[in-house]
Parts: C-alpha cells; structure tokens; sequence
C-alpha cells in the first residue's frame, strides 16, 4: 500500500527535515471535548529484516520514527535478522531499515508512507543495492583528486519521476581519481562530478559548475539505468568550468528575526520533475545572501527562514535565468507562513451492530491536508509541500498545522478503526461554538467539498473533523476468466447512490485492484451505492483525497454516470462486513 522511508545519510538533509517537520508539528490545546479518553501510554513493536529470498539479514540497523517528528530510535537486529522495540509511546510509527551493501525499494512518489501501530509485527524487505564506479579524469588527461561524485535518482525502477528531489549519494574520488557510489536503489540516475547541490559545499569545488558524465551540463547528462546487484562503470572528462553566483538582500520578517538562519534554494525543474537544487545559508544577522558555482540554466529561487516552529517565514518564487554571467540584485521578501487549526469530534453509534467496537485514538490519527495541483509544472513551493503536510490531534483533538505556503488546499483524515468513518470537515463560521452547541448547518463552510485557499500569513481556525461509528467494509475480487489478468490501473469505485448523497465527496471511494484481481475498500459510511471498475490513466493514481477535491467534480460526475449505466448497486447497513463480492466485468476491460 505505501512505502517506509529511508534514513537522510547528511547532516544537512537532516537540518532541513528537522525544521520543516518541526515547523508542521507545533499543537495547541484549544477547548477541552467531552470525548477525550484515556490512551495506551506505551507498547511494543516487533519485526524482521528479510532479503529478496526471505531470509532474515544479521546485524541490520532498524529505525523506528514516530509521525510527523524527527526523532527516531534505532536497534540491530540478531542472529535470524529479528528486532524488537519496546515501551514506545502511542503513536503511528515509520520504520526504516539499513544494511552494509542492501537498500530500501525506492517509495511510490505516488502513495503515502505506511505507519505501523503499536503491537504490530512487521516485516522489511531490503534488496541488494547498485553500483556506479568510474574516474573522474582532467582535460589532460590526470586524475582529479577528491572531488566529490553525486549519483542523484532521476526516475524509480518503475520509471516514475520523483515528485521531490531524488536520493542523492556522494563520495570524494581517490588520489587515483576513482569513486565508488555503493548501497543504490534501482532506478535511472545522472552522475555529476564537482560543483554545489543540496549538500551544500565541496571546499576546492565548490564554485565549479558541476560536470555530468560523460562531459556534460545538466541539460545534456547521460541516463545511468541502475539494476540491484549489478555494477555500473562510469567515467567523466572534468570540464573544470567556474560556475556563476547568484546574490541579493533578505526583506521581510527575517529584519526582525535574528535569531534564525535563512536557507537559499535554486531548484530546477524538466518536465515539471525537480532535477537539481543548490542551497546556500545566510546566518541570521545576515541580510544579504550569495549562491555560488550555478551552472548556466532556469531556476526558481526561494527563501526559507529556519525560525522556531510556528513562525517560519518563506518568499515567493523567483524564476531567474542564469546564462554566461553572475546575477545580482536580486530582492527576497520573506514572509509568515500560514496554518489551519481545528478540532476532531467522535460521534458513538447506538446500533446494536456496533456495539464494543474498538474507537480510533487520536495518537494514531493524522489531519492532513495537500496543495492543490492546478499549475501545470511545480514551483518550488509546491515542492516543499510535496509531502502533505499533516498533524496529529492531542489528547482532546485538537490539532494545528503550520508552515503551510499560500495556495489552495484540500482536506483529509487517516485513522485506524474499522468500524468508523469520515462523516464531514467543516469550518464553524459565526457564532462561537462548542463541543457541547454544535454549529448550526448553515453555520458550516464544507472543507472537505470546497476546500480552503489560503494565504500569506493566514491562520484558518475552527475547522470540525467529524468521525462516526457505524462503518461497513466491502472486500472482494473481479471476475476472471482462465488467462485472463488485470489490466494496470484498474480501480474500483463506490459511487453514492442516495439522491441526497450524490454531492457528498465523502462517500465516494476507490482501491486499485490488484495482480491477484483482490480489492478492499473500508471506513464506508453506510447505505446504497453503485459499484464501477475502470480503467485510469497510466499517468496518474485516483487517490481519494485528489478524487474528493473541488478540482474533480468533472471526474466525479463522469463516474456518477458511468456507475449508473452498469447498475451494480450494493447496500451497507451499519457496522456491516461484505467479505465475497464478485465484481462482473466487461470482457473488452481484461486483457488475455
């Protein structure tokens, strides 16, 4: 379903998760809810590190980190490649693994991470990493001597192009002129030697435009297929070319801000993927900043000041061309970031059906909300909130979400209880409300239809996630004929059938089948709905959070069409579990 995620292997790409994390984290206690409830206060979670045949791997590093934080704590597994963490606090949980020559399978940009719970077994599957060796050799003809080598993923070993910057490797070449970049995912890479990126400076080099093999600029770097197991030899002919500076002056909250640093960002984009980013630091009594060894190119350029969490400040996007000469005078104006705060309410059910079912812990809960995709290529701050930002409500719901960049956004909600689902994310307009005095219905904005569009600084409050108990579930699989498989992308939908549902974004719900044709959709509010199969674009993946937003209303009123043409129509009553559902399909959908 998701992928876990790999460990930052440098210190600077550790600072700029740390601080981004942080910023997102920050929450604030608000008016005291009635369902407030004890939750588990520790527990334990177990598992074993297994290579491609499934045997265990000795002596591997876990990593276990809590949602939304950067704080991790780490064990070896033994002998058979078991590990054990306990007295963990209730949250959900990211784990990673690591072993000398093995690699974590590169995430699908396009799935969410997969979080683990407390008492859970589970399992991590590490494959044997790739290899890309070669010398790095002088117009002359002599070894160039501990310059440092990157190895940078432009597209995962599905050839899908990375949504944020790829993994980067690098290592400094010997006095022979040699590097060996180990422990690589599979995947497509460009290898660039000398110059800035995201790791900042490279002493001797730094100023150096970077140099792609075989002896190239960016726009022209050789394509470097990686396989896992396999050794990949590469050498580059050093151009030696000094690279420009880019230079200006910080305006803006960081004048008064001087307690903080401030991170300079040049990102390029091909194709509307990110391929390269240069960073540089400006200390905090610095108000002006200078970027140096950037190659010829377009670039977006960014300002991000590292203040404490709920105060950070960033600039808006400046696309600069770089071509023969430095650029100057270039003005940042830094500004507050915005947030959205709320509050989640848990409505009990008093069907006999749903009597003792387990409740969702707010620990084990996230809020999140995801930038709208209308322009047709990112810039760099939709890069940076990539990754949906997200926060986990307290012990009494409330939950707040910081550093959010100005846009439009919309609105989602992960939980962990199976007989529960997503009633409504409203924001309570007009008189003060409470737990207790609910907002009246036109009192209510509906987030989770509409969404929000903030701005520059905007804090949106009085945001009311609402969960009932009462969910059903409906798991089954899709008829198949002897040879017959599923066709990539096949999802199903579940399409409200209820006249007065039909708007309701939150009842409609897609899973993609998979190779053995199995589905399963859950969190199902109850009643009737029309059931479709189809085909999506190759291109993209229907997630519920993208199929619910404003933007694809068109989509939905296409599947609300096609779904009554087929009338499958299915019934749930509360709390009601639909196991052996055969899903009929067409014979022009399947492919021998």
């Amino acid at each position: 379903m998701f992928a876990s995620e790999t460990p930052s292997t440098t210190r600077l790409v550790m600072l700029m998760l740390t601080w981004a994390i942080a910023c997102s984290l920050s929450l604030q206690a608000q008016t005291a809810s009635p369902n407030a409830k004890p939750e588990p206060i520790t527990g334990s979670i177990n598992g074993r590190v297994v290579n491609e045949s499934g045997q265990g791997i000795p002596n591997a590093m876990v990593y276990a980190r809590p949602s939304l934080t950067f704080t991790q704590r780490a064990t070896a597994t033994d002998s058979e490649g078991n590990f054990r963490f306990d007295g963990l606090d209730s949250a959900l949980y990211l784990f990673s693994a690591a072993a000398p020559g093995y690699v974590m399978p590169t995430r699908d940009p396009d799935a969410n991470a997969v979080y683990y719970r407390l008492n859970e077994s589970i399992s991590l599957n590490l494959i044997k990493g790739g290899v890309i060796t070669g010398t790095v050799l002088s117009s002359s003809g002599e070894p160039v001597v501990q310059v440092p080598v990157r190895a940078t993923l432009v597209r995962d070993a599905n050839g899908k192009a990375a949504k944020s910057l790829g993994f980067q490797m690098a290592r400094a070449t010997d006095d022979r002129g040699i590097y060996r970049l180990y422990g690589l995912a599979p995947g497509t890479y460009v290898v660039s030697a000398g110059g800035r990126n995201s790791f900042g400076g490279n002493g001797a080099y730094d100023e150096d435009a970077p140099t792609y093999a075989p002896s190239s600029t960016r726009d022209t770097a050789a394509q470097i297929s990686v396989m896992s197991g396999d050794e990949t030899n590469v050498d580059i002919k050093y151009r030696g070319e000094a690279g420009h500076a880019v230079s200006g002056t910080l305006t803006g909250t960081a004048d008064g801000n001087v307690g903080s640093g401030t991170n300079i960002s040049l990102m390029q984009f091909d194709k509307g993927a990110p391929i390269n980013t240069v960073f540089s630091f400006a200390l905090p009594s610095a108000r002006t900043f200078a970027v140096y060894g950037v190659a010829d190119g377009e670039y977006d350029l960014t300002a991000q000041s590292m203040s404490a969490p709920g105060d950070s400040s960033v600039s808006e996007t400046r696309h600069i061309t770089v071509k023969g000469a430095d650029v100057t005078g270039i003005e940042l104006n830094l500004r507050p970031l915005g947030s959205i705060s709320g509050h989640v309410v848990l409505a009990k059910s008093e069907v006999a059906e749903c009597k003792n079912k387990r409740e969702p812990l707010f620990s084990e809960m996230m809020i999140a909300v995801r930038r709208s995709e209308k322009q047709k290529t990112p810039d760099a701050l939709s890069v940076m909130n990539f990754y949906g930002p997200q926060g986990v409500p307290n012990q009494i719901g409330d939950f707040q979400i910081r550093s959010l960049a100005p846009g439009e956004y919309n609105f989602g909600a992960r939980f962990f209880a199976r007989y529960w689902y997503l009633k409504s994310i409203v924001q309570e307009t007009g008189a003060t409300v409470t737990p207790a005095k609910p907002a009246a219905v036109n009192n209510q904005t509906d987030l989770a239809r509409n969404g929000v569009a903030l701005k520059f600084g905007e804090n949106i409050s009085r945001v009311r996630v609402n969960l009932a108990e009462g969910a059903a579930s409906l798991h089954g699989s899709v008829k198949l004929e002897t040879g017959q498989s599923v066709p990539p992308k096949f999802l199903v939908y579940l399409v409200p059938a209820e006249k007065e549902n039909a708007e309701d974004v939150l009842r409609f719900f897609a899973s993609e089948v998979g190779s053995d044709a199995m589905f399963a959709l859950n969190n199902l509010p109850p009643g009737r709905y029309w059931v479709l199969g189809q085909v999506t674009p190759d291109k993209e993946t229907q997630s519920e959070i993208k199929l619910r937003s404003l933007a694809e209303a068109e989509t939905r009123a296409q599947l609300r069409r096609a779904a009554e043409a087929g009338k499958l129509l299915v019934e749930f009553k509360p709390c009601q579990n639909v196991g052996d559902y055969q899903l009929p399909l067409s014979p022009a959908l399947l492919k021998d």
